[in-house]
């Protein structure tokens, strides 16, 4: 099965290389931002390539129509104003003609969207298994073969299939990242396949394509791609328990999380915080952003999310806590430590 779609996705990017070639140029800085027409999975090429072949089909008919109407336009318009030209029917052989040539174009328009679908649809048999869920506004990554659960951050080693699983914990949400190729809906209580994989190393920006409340617009996400021994090593580390704070402050950090509304939100593995509402932070102290990718994962902005969530985000489930700005320093402090 992986063969055939080795061979599918080799002829599918074969015969319009030069076309995202001239994407690119006609894009300019696309390659720096989460743009469909800036691919880098084989998902997303054949489905770029379809883009650009539609599109210069469609832009020949426009021409080819526009330039007629001119024509006709200025070689046939009337020079007497009052004159009334002839009244004559259709020609036949025209009309056969141009229904005939739209109805091909319309056949060949078919047939590549077909092949691309079929070479675009089932994950290959390698792929690595990763369950995707929407919740109001944030995402969660489980791995299931590997007894990995994080958030807003999904990392893959390059190259290797993923078959991401995607469903919502509420409303309904969909998983996009424009440069790997395709969107999902995330529908409660169904799971929808998604095949993603990423044929060179970095960061990759995705959102949530569907309107789904007051803060659908900061419900953002990461997929950061690694080699696979990096991948390896992330694994092994996310798989251990959180580390046990040394730092005096961080150790008054775990006592507030622990005896306020925290631990009834979020899990922190192997501790008594067991809560399923929130993201999993065994090791947030690890991930590069928070706040569903709104911040950058530094103590200010910690301390900012904790002092008020709904003023970052609004809508946020996390209500403001009430904390003392010395509280916060030591949750700022103890989650930090969980790397």
């Amino acid at each position: 099965m992986a063969q055939g779609h080795g061979e599918a996705r080799g002829r599918t990017g074969r015969w319009t290389k030069g076309i995202l070639l001239l994407g690119g140029w006609l894009t300019g800085c696309a390659a720096q931002s989460p743009s469909i027409l800036a691919p880098v999975s084989p998902k997303g090429r054949a489905e770029a390539e379809l883009f650009w072949f539609i599109l210069l089909i469609t832009a020949g008919v426009f021409i080819l129509v526009e330039t007629l109407l001119l024509y006709a336009v200025l070689r046939f318009r009337a020079r007497d104003p009052q004159a009334v030209p002839p009244q004559i029917h259709g020609n036949n052989a025209l009309e056969i003609s141009w229904t005939t040539a739209t109805a091909v174009g319309l056949a060949v328009i078919f047939a590549m969207t077909w092949r691309t679908m079929a070479a675009t649809s089932q994950p290959p048999a390698d792929a690595m298994p990763v369950k995707v869920i929407g919740h109001q506004w944030w995402w969660e990554f489980q791995y299931p073969t590997l007894g990995i659960t994080t958030a807003n951050e999904l990392v893959i080693p390059v190259g290797q299939p993923i078959r991401a699983i995607v469903t919502s914990a509420d409303v309904i949400h969909s998983f996009w990242v424009p440069q790997l190729g395709g969107k999902m809906d995330a529908i409660p209580g169904r799971e929808n396949t998604l095949w993603l994989q990423a044929d060179a190393e970095g960061v990759y920006y995705g959102q949530c394509a569907e309107l789904c409340g007051i803060s659908h617009a900061n419900m953002r996400l990461q997929v950061r791609v690694v080699s696979a021994s990096e991948f390896q090593r992330w694994a092994e580390a996310q798989r251990a328990p959180a580390a046990q704070p040394t730092d005096p402050l961080a150790q008054q950090g775990y006592q507030i999380f622990m005896s306020k509304a925290c631990v009834g939100c979020h899990t922190i593995d192997g501790t008594p915080a067991q809560g399923k509402v929130g993201p999993n932070l065994t090791h947030v102290g690890s991930r590069t952003t928070i706040a569903a990718g709104l911040l950058e994962n530094t103590p200010e902005n910690m301390a900012r999310w904790l002092e008020d969530p709904p003023a970052v985000k609004p809508g946020s489930l996390m209500p403001r806590l009430g904390l003392t700005p010395d509280e916060i320093q030591a949750l700022v402090a103890f989650l930090s430590s969980l790397k």
